[in-house]
């Protein structure tokens, strides 16, 4: 297991934290730390992905499309 550095302030909020029973240890102060940066960067990865489908959808109503052929990606069709 990696030693973490904290900073005063935050050694004095982790030590809060356990003082009130919020968390056990430190240990479980830095898991939940880094779930919440997991699930904030999921977030992120959603929103960028949801941002990218609405521009798609904007460009789709424009008429910024191809008509999409299913059997030219049949194989044997030389077309591809």
């Amino acid at each position: 297991m990696p030693n973490v550095h904290l900073t005063a302030r935050m050694e004095s909020y982790v030590q809060g934290q356990i003082r009130t029973g919020a968390y056990a240890n430190v240990s479980e102060v830095v898991r939940a730390g880094i779930r919440l940066l997991m699930e904030r960067d999921d977030a992120r990865q959603f929103y960028a992905l949801k941002a990218d489908l609405e521009e798609a959808l904007r460009e789709a109503e424009a008429g910024g499309f191809e008509e999409f052929d299913p059997l030219a990606f049949e194989p044997g069709s030389g077309t591809r």
